[in-house]
């Protein structure tokens, strides 16, 4: 089992806005386009998430993504070693993910998660 990448999801209350200022202001590369939210490239293996902040999901703001191949195996290293998955693993059709969700001893929000698209990151052709 490996991790193949780390995102940081932050909210936003206006994605244009959020866009100007990682791709103008910052100069970020848009590698992927889920809609609600967009994904820079930091560096090879490290991205930045901005997605449009809903009030129905409970994020507390930052989002630790964990990209690996398997989900699964993870989440039973996870559980075995007495943490707990609070919701999933479960695939949501909305961003093409196989996904699960934990949090740390602090209460910090982490995602174990997988792209449908193997090539979500790739830059387009």
């Amino acid at each position: 089992m490996s991790i193949n990448a780390q995102i940081t999801f932050l909210p936003s209350t206006d994605l244009e806005r959020s866009r100007t200022f990682y791709e103008e202001v910052i100069g970020l590369e848009l590698v992927t386009d889920q809609g609600t939210c967009h994904i820079y490239r930091v560096t090879n293996e490290a991205f930045l998430g901005v997605c449009i902040k809903d009030e129905s999901l409970r994020t507390d703001g930052v989002i630790i993504t964990l990209v690996t191949d398997d989900v699964d195996g993870w989440c039973d290293r996870i559980t075995a070693t007495g943490g707990v998955i609070d919701h999933g693993p479960d695939h949501s059709e909305r961003f093409g993910i196989y996904h699960a969700f934990l949090r740390d001893p602090d209460g910090n929000l982490l995602e174990i998660q997988r792209f449908d698209d193997s090539g979500w990151s790739s830059p387009p052709a």
